[in-house]
Protein backbone atom coordinates (compact mmCIF):
# COMPACT_ATOMS: atom_id res chain seq x y z
CA UNK A 1 0.00 0.00 0.00
CA UNK A 2 1.30 3.40 -0.94
CA UNK A 3 0.67 6.13 1.66
CA UNK A 4 0.85 9.74 0.46
CA UNK A 5 0.99 12.25 3.32
CA UNK A 6 0.52 15.99 2.88
CA UNK A 7 1.36 18.42 5.71
CA UNK A 8 -0.34 21.82 5.76
CA UNK A 9 0.58 24.69 8.08
CA UNK A 10 2.88 22.42 10.08
CA UNK A 11 6.28 20.74 9.93
CA UNK A 12 6.58 17.29 8.37
CA UNK A 13 8.08 14.79 10.81
CA UNK A 14 9.14 11.18 10.41
CA UNK A 15 7.40 10.34 13.71
CA UNK A 16 4.02 11.44 12.32
CA UNK A 17 4.67 9.68 8.99
CA UNK A 18 5.51 6.43 10.81
CA UNK A 19 2.50 6.74 13.14
CA UNK A 20 0.08 7.17 10.22
CA UNK A 21 1.64 4.36 8.18
CA UNK A 22 1.72 1.91 11.11
CA UNK A 23 -1.90 2.58 12.17
CA UNK A 24 -3.23 2.32 8.60
CA UNK A 25 -1.27 -0.82 7.79
CA UNK A 26 -2.70 -2.65 10.82
CA UNK A 27 -6.28 -1.75 9.91
CA UNK A 28 -5.89 -2.44 6.19
CA UNK A 29 -4.23 -5.82 6.74
CA UNK A 30 -7.03 -6.79 9.12
CA UNK A 31 -9.99 -5.91 6.88
CA UNK A 32 -9.01 -5.42 3.24
CA UNK A 33 -7.34 -7.38 0.48
CA UNK A 34 -7.01 -4.76 -2.23
CA UNK A 35 -6.08 -1.30 -0.97
CA UNK A 36 -3.90 0.37 -3.55
CA UNK A 37 -3.20 3.69 -1.91
CA UNK A 38 -4.02 6.05 0.92
CA UNK A 39 -4.03 9.85 0.82
CA UNK A 40 -3.55 11.54 4.17
CA UNK A 41 -3.71 15.27 4.86
CA UNK A 42 -2.48 16.51 8.24
CA UNK A 43 -3.04 20.17 8.97
CA UNK A 44 -3.05 22.71 11.76
CA UNK A 45 -5.92 25.23 11.74
CA UNK A 46 -6.76 27.55 14.63
CA UNK A 47 -4.94 25.41 17.20
CA UNK A 48 -6.77 22.26 16.09
CA UNK A 49 -4.96 19.35 14.48
CA UNK A 50 -6.88 17.90 11.51
CA UNK A 51 -6.37 14.40 10.10
CA UNK A 52 -8.14 13.54 6.84
CA UNK A 53 -7.51 9.99 5.59
CA UNK A 54 -8.79 8.58 2.27
CA UNK A 55 -8.28 4.91 1.33
CA UNK A 56 -8.85 3.56 -2.17
CA UNK A 57 -10.05 -0.02 -1.76
CA UNK A 58 -10.85 -1.48 -5.16
CA UNK A 59 -14.14 0.01 -6.36
CA UNK A 60 -14.73 1.86 -3.08
CA UNK A 61 -13.24 4.78 -1.18
CA UNK A 62 -13.17 4.93 2.62
CA UNK A 63 -12.71 8.18 4.53
CA UNK A 64 -11.97 9.13 8.13
CA UNK A 65 -11.72 12.76 9.18
CA UNK A 66 -11.17 14.05 12.72
CA UNK A 67 -9.77 17.04 14.61
CA UNK A 68 -8.68 17.77 18.17
CA UNK A 69 -5.88 19.49 20.11
CA UNK A 70 -3.33 16.68 19.50
CA UNK A 71 -2.28 15.40 16.05
CA UNK A 72 -1.62 11.84 17.22
CA UNK A 73 -5.10 11.69 18.77
CA UNK A 74 -6.64 13.11 15.57
CA UNK A 75 -4.89 10.44 13.51
CA UNK A 76 -6.00 7.70 15.91
CA UNK A 77 -9.62 8.88 15.86
CA UNK A 78 -9.67 9.12 12.03
CA UNK A 79 -8.21 5.60 11.70
CA UNK A 80 -10.71 4.31 14.29
CA UNK A 81 -13.55 5.79 12.23
CA UNK A 82 -12.23 4.00 9.14
CA UNK A 83 -11.90 0.75 11.09
CA UNK A 84 -15.53 0.95 12.28
CA UNK A 85 -16.71 1.45 8.70
CA UNK A 86 -14.55 -1.41 7.40
CA UNK A 87 -15.74 -3.72 10.17
CA UNK A 88 -19.37 -2.90 9.30
CA UNK A 89 -18.88 -3.74 5.61
CA UNK A 90 -16.06 -6.32 5.90
CA UNK A 91 -17.76 -9.21 4.13
CA UNK A 92 -19.34 -7.08 1.43
CA UNK A 93 -16.03 -5.37 0.63
CA UNK A 94 -14.06 -8.61 0.44
CA UNK A 95 -16.59 -10.46 -1.69
CA UNK A 96 -17.78 -7.48 -3.75
CA UNK A 97 -18.02 -8.23 -7.41
CA UNK A 98 -20.22 -5.84 -9.35
CA UNK A 99 -23.28 -7.81 -10.45
CA UNK A 100 -23.35 -5.84 -13.66
CA UNK A 101 -20.84 -4.68 -16.20
CA UNK A 102 -20.83 -0.91 -16.28
CA UNK A 103 -21.63 -0.13 -19.90
CA UNK A 104 -20.66 3.49 -19.61
CA UNK A 105 -17.83 4.98 -17.66
CA UNK A 106 -18.00 7.77 -15.12
CA UNK A 107 -19.95 10.89 -16.03
CA UNK A 108 -18.36 14.30 -15.50
CA UNK A 109 -20.51 16.42 -13.17
CA UNK A 110 -19.98 20.13 -12.59
CA UNK A 111 -21.07 21.94 -9.47
CA UNK A 112 -20.97 25.54 -8.32
CA UNK A 113 -20.91 27.06 -4.87
CA UNK A 114 -23.08 30.17 -4.84
CA UNK A 115 -22.88 33.11 -2.49
CA UNK A 116 -25.94 33.47 -0.28
CA UNK A 117 -27.64 36.78 -1.01
CA UNK A 118 -30.31 38.28 1.19
CA UNK A 119 -31.86 40.43 -1.54
CA UNK A 120 -34.61 38.91 -3.66
CA UNK A 121 -34.19 39.14 -7.41
CA UNK A 122 -30.39 39.48 -7.29
CA UNK A 123 -28.41 36.80 -9.10
CA UNK A 124 -26.04 35.12 -6.61
CA UNK A 125 -22.31 35.23 -7.38
CA UNK A 126 -20.46 31.99 -8.09
CA UNK A 127 -17.80 31.55 -5.42
CA UNK A 128 -16.24 28.37 -6.77
CA UNK A 129 -16.76 25.88 -9.59
CA UNK A 130 -15.49 22.32 -9.59
CA UNK A 131 -15.98 19.01 -11.40
CA UNK A 132 -15.92 15.36 -10.35
CA UNK A 133 -16.68 11.99 -11.89
CA UNK A 134 -19.98 10.30 -10.96
CA UNK A 135 -19.26 6.58 -11.17
CA UNK A 136 -21.74 3.91 -12.24
CA UNK A 137 -23.05 1.80 -9.34
CA UNK A 138 -26.21 0.26 -7.96
CA UNK A 139 -28.24 2.08 -5.30
CA UNK A 140 -26.98 -0.42 -2.68
CA UNK A 141 -23.36 0.27 -3.71
CA UNK A 142 -24.01 4.03 -3.60
CA UNK A 143 -25.44 3.81 -0.06
CA UNK A 144 -22.46 1.77 1.10
CA UNK A 145 -20.00 4.17 -0.59
CA UNK A 146 -21.72 7.19 0.97
CA UNK A 147 -21.47 5.58 4.41
CA UNK A 148 -17.82 4.59 3.90
CA UNK A 149 -16.98 8.18 2.95
CA UNK A 150 -18.92 9.55 5.94
CA UNK A 151 -20.78 11.86 3.57
CA UNK A 152 -24.38 13.05 3.72
CA UNK A 153 -24.93 12.51 -0.02
CA UNK A 154 -23.38 10.82 -3.06
CA UNK A 155 -23.82 11.58 -6.75
CA UNK A 156 -23.58 8.53 -9.05
CA UNK A 157 -24.96 7.03 -12.24
CA UNK A 158 -27.07 3.88 -12.56
CA UNK A 159 -25.66 1.04 -14.69
CA UNK A 160 -28.95 0.71 -16.62
CA UNK A 161 -29.07 4.45 -17.40
CA UNK A 162 -25.40 5.60 -17.40
CA UNK A 163 -26.15 9.05 -18.83
CA UNK A 164 -28.60 9.95 -16.04
CA UNK A 165 -27.27 11.24 -12.73
CA UNK A 166 -28.73 10.00 -9.42
CA UNK A 167 -28.19 11.18 -5.83
CA UNK A 168 -28.57 9.28 -2.56
CA UNK A 169 -28.69 11.33 0.63
CA UNK A 170 -29.04 10.91 4.36
CA UNK A 171 -32.30 12.32 5.74
CA UNK A 172 -32.64 13.99 9.14
CA UNK A 173 -35.01 11.21 10.24
CA UNK A 174 -32.24 8.60 9.77
CA UNK A 175 -33.59 7.20 6.50
CA UNK A 176 -32.09 7.66 3.04
CA UNK A 177 -33.43 9.48 0.01
CA UNK A 178 -32.88 8.81 -3.69
CA UNK A 179 -33.12 11.47 -6.39
CA UNK A 180 -33.11 10.17 -9.95
CA UNK A 181 -32.88 12.20 -13.14
CA UNK A 182 -34.23 10.65 -16.26
CA UNK A 183 -35.62 11.17 -19.70
CA UNK A 184 -38.77 9.15 -19.06
CA UNK A 185 -41.95 11.16 -19.35
CA UNK A 186 -44.68 10.47 -16.82
CA UNK A 187 -48.05 10.33 -18.48
CA UNK A 188 -51.44 10.86 -16.92
CA UNK A 189 -53.98 8.00 -17.16
CA UNK A 190 -55.90 9.78 -19.94
CA UNK A 191 -52.74 10.49 -21.95
CA UNK A 192 -51.58 6.89 -21.51
CA UNK A 193 -54.91 5.58 -22.95
CA UNK A 194 -54.53 7.80 -26.04
CA UNK A 195 -50.91 6.76 -26.63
Amino acid sequence: MQVNITFRNMFATDALRNHVTDKLTKVVDKYLDKVTEAHVTLSLERYLHHADINLHAGHFHVRGKEKCEDMYASIDMAVDKIERQLKKYKERLRSHRPAHIHAGGPVRVRYEILEAKGIEGVQPDVIRTNEFLAKPMSVEEALMQMDLMNNDFLVFTRPDTPADVSVVYRRKDGNFGLIQAGNDTILSKDAAKQA
